[in-house]
């Protein structure tokens, strides 16, 4: 699975990373190095906790183009 994620470098140092596709998906690191490693266990944690609960109404579409 390859997803995308946007790197924004922090004023105060490092780097933060959000992954668009994943809804609260976020993390930090002072290197890249140490980004793309975070980014990776958030990414398997998120995906870990599972579906959203069905009781809010919502609905994830994946759509090919």
């Amino acid at each position: 699975m390859n997803l995308k994620a946007i790197v924004h470098t922090d004023p105060e140092g490092g780097f933060w990373a959000e992954v668009p596709s994943l809804p609260g998906c976020i993390t930090q690191g002072e290197t890249m190095e140490e980004l793309t490693a975070n980014l990776q266990e958030a990414i398997s944690l998120w995906l870990e906790a599972g579906e959203p609960d069905a009781s809010e109404n919502k609905q994830i579409l994946e759509v090919a183009l």
